[in-house]
């Protein structure tokens, strides 16, 4: 038995995208190569080697950690302190420097593998 999929890009403008699915909408921003996601479940931050299949991908969903946090024991105690949902520079520098990082291994082992396969002679 099959089942029913649906998707559907829409470019609005250079750099964003509407895609479509059963699943719901999200909203793409950003070039080939690199992109950042948002849809109803998180935002989806990616970043690749156009072409080559290679990517490094991250997601952060919208919890607010309020179902994370701990209790307060104490009357005195200070009370957690809470992600306002927004990155700040350190995080996005961090992230960023992560991908960049899995991207320059992952092209270094793809340019391995195919210098192994070439390297031979040829009759």
């Amino acid at each position: 038995m099959g089942s029913f999929r649906f998707f559907r890009r829409v470019h609005l403008a250079p750099g964003l995208t509407v895609n479509l699915a059963k699943s719901g909408p999200s909203l793409s921003l950003g070039a080939r190569g690199a992109h950042v996601t948002l849809s109803n479940t998180g935002i989806r931050k990616t970043v690749g080697l156009p072409g080559s299949g290679c990517f490094y991908t991250s997601k952060q969903g919208w919890h607010s950690g309020a179902h994370t946090a701990p209790e307060l024991t104490s009357a005195t105690a200070a009370p957690p302190v809470q992600h306002s949902g927004w990155w700040t520079v350190g995080e996005v520098l961090e992230e960023t420097l992560e991908a960049v990082g899995m991207i320059v291994a992952m092209a270094l082992g793809f340019l391995l593998v195919v210098a192994g396969t070439t390297g031979g002679k040829r009759r």
